[in-house]
């Protein structure tokens, strides 16, 4: 699937990096711009845990679901390392896929590379990535994310970067919400930015991943995708239409009408509402019935 192709794509890196004679190691190496702000398949053993990584909990059912995913999806966000020497890591970012990598039996895992003193070139790289034409909308999400987490810009200096709204950034970013399925999805074009952005406005993932399955079932448009997913947030109201009354309301019904001698109407809705209609003839009907009535 496309995602692996992608990660596949790092495996001419992974070689330059394995190779003693071609080690980069620093932003002023020769190579060094083959390196910053691409992806490189790395192995898994190579990679040590941040030491100073303040989440030490992991759900472990979590990961458990995240290692399956990763089995049959590949690992759609690569992580994050910093290269401490020769074909030694330490993780940056991305410690759950990490870890659920692991969980699902991986030897080698899709990492960008992070190397000494290489921020400048990391900005600019990242900056022309983004303005490639052929990338998906979860790669430019990502490029995003690292130009915020890593370079530390803020999405007001990364709109003035990528000469994009402030708008249009956050609603990629929005992306990398979603399950890890429609990710995938998304980097295989099986569906658009615009259904991709229709579906991350349902809250309840189940939900979410059925309307993608069906959208892709059923070939449904932006605009459909749109209508499902405004139906499952505004579900129409239970009607409150009165409903054929049961036979003990209907004995009610007959008994007020003989007691009063008059036409009685008695509606009841499906919630147990209702009301009471005693119809009279004239103002000397009204008050017959009244003085029945304050009895």
């Amino acid at each position: 699937m496309t995602a692996k192709k992608k990660q596949a794509l790092g495996k001419g890196l992974s070689a330059l990096l394995k190779d003693p004679a071609q080690d980069v190691s620093s932003a002023k190496d020769v190579r060094a711009t083959e390196v910053v702000g691409s992806i490189a398949e790395i192995d898994i053993d190579s990679i040590e845990v941040n030491p100073f990584q303040p989440r030490t909990h992991f759900d472990k059912e979590a990961l458990e679901d995240l290692s399956q995913s990763i089995k049959e999806l590949g690992i759609v966000q690569p992580i994050t390392v910093r290269k401490v020497g020769f074909n030694q890591y330490q993780l940056i970012s991305g410690e759950r896929r990490f870890r659920a990598s692991k969980l699902a039996g991986l030897t080698a895992v899709p990492a960008y590379i992070r190397l000494a003193d290489d921020q400048t070139m990391l900005e600019m790289a990242l900056v022309e990535n983004i303005q490639r034409q052929d990338l998906d909308a979860i790669e430019i999400a990502l490029s995003y994310k690292r130009l915020i987490e890593e370079c530390d810009l803020t999405q007001e200096q990364m709109s003035e970067r990528v000469g994009k709204k402030r708008s249009t950034i956050t609603n990629y970013l929005r992306l990398l919400k979603l399950q890890p399925l429609i990710q995938a999805g998304i980097r295989d074009r099986m569906i658009s930015m615009g259904h991709a952005r229709a579906l991350i406005n349902i809250e309840d993932e189940t939900a979410q991943l059925r309307l993608y399955r069906d959208t892709i079932a059923n070939d449904l448009s932006v605009r459909q995708v749109e209508e499902k997913v405004r139906q499952l947030k505004s579900p129409q109201p239970i009607s409150s239409a009165p409903t054929e009354l049961p036979e003990d309301f209907q004995s009610i019904k007959s008994e007020l009408a003989g007691y009063f001698n008059a036409n009685v109407d008695l509606k009841r809705n499906a919630k147990g509402k209702g009301s009471i209609v005693i119809k009279f003839d004239s103002d000397r009907d009204l008050e017959r019935i009244l003085e029945l009535m304050n009895r």
